[in-house]
């Protein structure tokens, strides 16, 4: 295996022997890696801080974390390629310098338009940094099992980071400043250029290295609107159940037994015109591709069963993952009263459970390949969140939330390591980033879609809950009522969450033939990302 390397790039790897320095490279992309995954959580618990500060209005907070998502979803495949093409470490420094300096300016933002572009810009360098980060680990280690400890990194930090985030988020918030939400990034970016440079080699795709720029257009805005679609439908339905409850109380202050149902977020017109827009960008970026010399992201990626599993698989926990730590955030802050600080505590059995399965399956995988794993795991994963769809208005923690998290944890570190290893197995040198971004993008477009389904079907069953309540006669003013009826709606979005967990362990057991005889030798390359 050959890597090309640029003048004054640093060191490069050979055909014959592993890299010397592999494991202390896979420690400094570790740290990028884990940036990128909790900046999609950490400023989620300084929200009302930050619009407080700024004066952000309601309708407007939601872009402090769309704005992000639809950069870093939309970029993703162009980042992957520009990684291939110009460079893996290249890209990597410029992504992390760039993250450091999007962070930055978040950190000294002074009103609304100033924080929405650092969260931009933030998005596109980390659509640089994450496929390169994973496409430079997917060169360093070609050992079977060396690629299994490396994937048993990653798969912890992809597991567990975003409970993390919320920890750091409400630690930051509650004893420093809602900047340093920010500005935590910058050190530890700057630390990993800094050991980057002597220790991470550098490698590029050999062969025709000619851009798609249509389709490169094609795909961005396709996964962008895509993703802004879904988000929408989120948002509407949130504020619709919002201003639903306002009125219901008013009314009933009033003396009018008239109960307003909140209309659904899927009757957005707007987030119909995104998604559909999105969806036939997408439909002409195949053709495209299917038609290009040099495409942007080879279909023989996406249309090998093993790889279409796994990225159909990641889709799906993508979904049902974010109803775990959206939702559960929400339950352990609104209804049982935690602290920020104590929330993001309250969150890490996720992390711990993660840490543990990461590190078996690891050790698993070289020996009994990837499918039992990845369906043991969505199988975990999915019961860890149907308990939780039973936690109540007075749950203890430890009856419920603790369990659940823990067998949730331990399911998705089952799920992540062996998911990674097979995404990319075969996808060649030349095409590391751009299928290191194909599962990225399909993590990113999966919670995207979780979001909205999730929300909606909380909202749904919130209004239901309060209808039935209030026709029976109750107080709609008690504080009792209405706490219930938020548990009711949030146990909803775990259950279907769980539901989507155990439909990935379904694609996983249908579509997933590899067995440990297919992965691929220690000197045949594997690109994970």
């Amino acid at each position: 295996m050959t890597h090309a390397s640029t003048p004054a790039a640093g060191p490069e790897t050979t055909a014959t022997e592993p890299y010397e320095k592999r494991w202390l490279a896979l420690g400094v992309i570790a740290m990028t890696v884990l940036l990128v995954i909790l900046d999609a959580t950490i400023v989620n618990i300084a929200l009302p801080a930050v619009s407080t500060d700024l004066g952000i209005t309601a309708a407007s907070q939601q872009w402090i974390v769309t704005a992000y998502t639809l950069t870093f979803g939309g970029f993703l495949l162009l980042g992957g390629r520009i990684a291939d093409y110009w460079g893996r470490k290249r890209t990597y420094l410029v992504g992390a310098v760039g993250f450091a300096v999007a962070s930055a300016l978040g950190g000294i933002a002074q009103n609304e338009a100033m924080l929405f572009a650092a969260r931009a810009l933030q998005g596109v360098f980390g659509a640089l940094l994450a496929p390169a980060s994973l496409a430079l680990l997917t060169v360093l280690f070609t050992d079977p099992r060396e690629r299994a400890k490396a994937f048993g990194v990653y798969g912890a930090i992809a597991g567990g980071g975003s409970a993390v985030g919320l920890l750091l988020g409400g630690v930051l918030t509650e004893y420093a400043d809602w900047r340093w939400c920010f500005w935590v990034n910058l050190p530890v970016a700057l630390l990993a250029v800094v050991l980057a440079i002597p220790i991470v080699p550098e490698s590029k795709a050999p062969g025709d290295t000619r851009y798609d720029i249509p389709g490169a257009v094609l795909i961005t805005l396709g996964l962008a609107s895509i993703v802004y679609g879904f988000t929408r439908v989120a948002e509407a339905s949130q504020t619709n159940a919002a201003e639903a409850a306002a009125a219901n109380a008013r009314a009933a202050a009033q003396g009018d037994p008239t109960l307003v149902t909140p209309d659904s977020g899927w009757t957005d017109g707007a987030a119909w015109l995104f998604i559909v827009a999105g969806l036939v960008l997408v439909a002409l970026f195949v053709l495209l591709e299917l038609r290009t010399r040099n495409p942007l992201l080879p279909m023989r990626i996406v249309l090998d069963r093993n790889r279409g599993g796994a990225y159909l698989t990641s889709t799906l926990v993508g979904a049902g993952l974010i109803g775990a730590f959206f939702f559960l955030s929400l339950y352990f802050q609104q209804v049982l009263g935690y602290e920020p600080v104590v929330a993001g505590l309250a969150s890490l059995p996720t992390t711990l459970g993660v840490f543990v399965s990461a590190g078996a399956a690891s050790a698993l995988v070289p020996r009994v390949g990837p499918k039992p794993l990845m369906v043991l795991g969505g199988l975990l994963a999915a019961a860890g969140l149907f308990t939780l769809s039973f936690v109540g208005v007075d749950t203890g923690f430890w009856a419920l939330p603790f369990p659940g998290q823990l067998l949730l944890g331990l399911g998705l570190g089952f799920t992540f390591v062996p998911l990674s290893n097979l995404a990319l197995v075969g996808a060649g040198e030349h095409d590391a980033g751009a299928a290191s971004a194909m599962l990225n993008a399909t993590q990113q477009v999966g919670a995207s879609i979780g979001t909205a389904v999730l929300a909606s079907l909380s909202v749904g069953a919130i209004s239901t809950y309060t209808a039935d309540v209030l026709t029976s006669g109750a107080d709609p003013q008690d504080p009792a009522v209405g706490l219930a009826a938020q548990v009711e709606g949030y146990t909803t979005a775990f259950t279907w969450a769980a539901g989507l967990l155990v439909l990935g362990a379904v694609a996983a057991a249908v579509l997933v033939k590899a067995t440990k005889q297919d992965l691929p030798a220690g000197d045949a390359p594997v690109h994970v990302g």
